[in-house]
């Protein structure tokens, strides 16, 4: 038999559960989307979202919120649009973008959102910046005062990068500008430097094959690379530098020491102008927006040397900016360069002759200077930006005039010969400071005068053996103090002396009969050589040509020989 309920009943329930009813009301802030086409999307709504704050489409993808309007605004989207259609809701997230950060990223390479492309899984770190945030102010900072040594002669000696230092690389395509910033990142010591390489616009293979460089060279694991090729969209190039600049910070908040490398800042620049013209932005100098100078010194801002009181950490930045034509005074080289703290300008001219790294040291300059070299250094390396001036002042002189140089001309310029001939360096074949400071004293003593301009090199990779094997207490010390000490150069000179007593015995005249005239002709020049002050005279009616031409005579007679 079935119980009825009587409407006493359903009255009593229904009275209970309206008395136990709760209202809760749950507000939710979104928008719709109105129109969506290359990679930017029109919301209507969301008044009261903020510039630059990431929003979220109903496909999963998010937005950066980039114009504010009166009705709608306008969002760019990080990453594909397909998904996205007209009429989908967005929400706010209430956050701007965050990357992941910490050591855990070492050795992987991710997009500009820190997403692995390396097939590598995902990167194990609860760590994460925002990428945009406010720059060390002067208080929080101190002097840059400690070097970052490339490796590379002519910066380090001429061009010297400190610690927490902003230093441009320019100059035209393919003369070797991100050369430079690999072979710095090749020198740095693991867990000293922590390295972040950021490719911005670059073909995938190029891409590629730099992280092939840095397997070979076992500096992979101790570099972070950010990767937006050419491929991707505009706005994660846009924001590739700024995900680099976060994870650099971190290993320089925590009061370590690290170096970020953009490549390259002229495409940067490039892909904001896109955006900005995609939204309706006033064009401006060559249809560059109003704000394209805050958008790099916001970033290059952020490199700096931390006061002891914040861990005393250093994040230095090389940015690299690309050049049509050698032209230096265009709208963004020239923004980047009254941004930054020197540049490292390599020219075309002088990359064709064979002088490589291309460096003008005319037009290159280091505002921070001698305060980022080891006094050693500074010793040895003071006086060469002035014989290489006076040199090429010379040899200009020389390209127009008939006239006989006087000997102190004529000493100048075989000394010029030489200092240039040094410079020269080959690629990922970095030198430690102490074998810098060897050559270099070497060739601006004089001492390798008497020797044909080509032989120089090969002289070099000789005497820095001989150096190693006879005297490491030699290299010891500069490591130890820092200091170029009468003691330490009369030890370089009997160096020099032994070497010379070496290179010139019997030890080296092996081989063929034409070897045997090469060494004994280099032997006979190693034996005019003096001290400074009296190369002129030792070599009065032999100066270069006279040189060649007693080799080549040498050479012939024993071709006929061999014959």
């Amino acid at each position: 038999m079935s119980t009825m309920i009587g409407p006493e009943e359903i009255t009593r329930i229904l009275m209970r559960e309206i008395s136990n009813y709760t209202a809760v009301t749950e507000e939710s802030n979104f928008g719709t989307v109105i129109q969506i086409g290359d990679n930017i999307a029109q919301v209507y709504g969301l008044s009261d979202a903020c510039a630059g704050e990431l929003l979220e489409f109903e496909s999963g993808v998010n937005g950066i919120v980039m114009n504010l309007e009166e009705y709608t605004i306008s969002c760019v989207i990080l990453g594909t649009e397909i998904g996205i259609k007209e009429g989908q809701k967005v929400h706010r997230t209430g956050r701007i973008i965050e990357v992941p950060v910490g050591k855990e990223l070492l050795g992987r390479v991710v997009n500009s959102l820190g997403d692995p492309l390396d097939g590598k899984g995902p990167v194990n770190t609860t760590k994460r910046r925002p990428i945009e945030c406010t720059a060390p102010n002067v208080i929080e900072r101190q002097p840059v005062n400690r070097p970052l040594y490339t490796g590379i002669k002519a910066i380090d000696s001429l061009i010297p990068i400190g610690r927490g230092q902003r230093e441009m690389i320019i100059g035209d395509r393919q003369t070797g500008k991100t050369a430079i910033a690999i072979d710095a990142i090749i020198n740095q010591i693991p867990d000293d430097v922590y390295c972040i390489y950021v490719a911005v616009g670059q073909k995938a293979s190029s891409i590629a094959s730099t992280i092939e460089i840095f397997k070979k060279h076992d500096r992979l694991k101790n570099t972070i690379i950010v990767a937006a090729s050419a491929n991707d969209p505009a706005s994660m190039l846009y924001i590739a530098p700024y995900a680099g600049c976060a994870m650099a910070e971190e290993f320089m908040y925590n009061g370590k020491d690290a170096l970020i490398v953009y490549d390259d800042l002229s495409k940067h620049a490039n892909a904001y102008r896109e955006l900005s013209l995609l939204l309706r932005r006033p064009p401006g100098r060559e249809a560059y927006p109003g704000d394209v100078f805050y958008l790099h010194s916001r970033l290059l801002e952020r490199s700096a040397q931390l006061s002891k009181e914040l861990g005393g950490g250093s994040s230095t930045a090389l940015p690299i900016i690309e050049t049509q034509m050698g032209d230096v005074s265009a709208y963004i080289p020239t923004n980047v360069i009254s941004i930054t703290d020197g540049q490292i300008y390599l020219d075309q001219e002088i990359f064709h002759q064979g002088n490589r790294p291309a460096v003008d040291v005319g037009l290159s300059v280091s505002r921070v200077g001698g305060s980022a070299q080891i006094s050693a250094m500074k010793k040895v390396a003071g006086h060469l930006r002035l014989d290489l001036a006076q040199y090429r002042e010379l040899a200009a002189f020389m390209q127009f005039s008939s006239e006989e140089l006087d000997k102190g001309s004529q000493l100048q310029i075989l000394r010029g010969q030489r200092i240039t001939e040094a410079l020269k360096q080959k690629q990922f074949s970095p030198q430690t400071p102490a074998s810098q400071i060897a050559i270099l004293y070497l060739v601006a003593q004089g001492h390798l005068n008497s020797l044909p301009v080509e032989k120089v090199l090969s002289i070099e990779e000789a005497f820095h053996g001989f150096l190693k094997s006879k005297y490491p207490q030699f290299e010891k010390e500069i490591v130890q103090t820092g200091k170029f000490s009468d003691s330490l150069e009369k030890l370089l000179i009997e160096a020099i002396e032994k070497f010379k007593e070496l290179y010139a015995s019997s030890e080296f005249e092996t081989g063929t009969e034409g070897e045997k005239s090469e060494e004994s002709f280099e032997k006979k020049l190693w034996k005019t050589i003096d001290t400074e002050g009296a190369e002129a005279e030792k070599l009065e009616g032999t100066m270069e040509s006279d040189l060649y031409q007693i080799k080549k005579e040498i050479l012939e007679d024993t071709e006929s020989n061999n014959h």
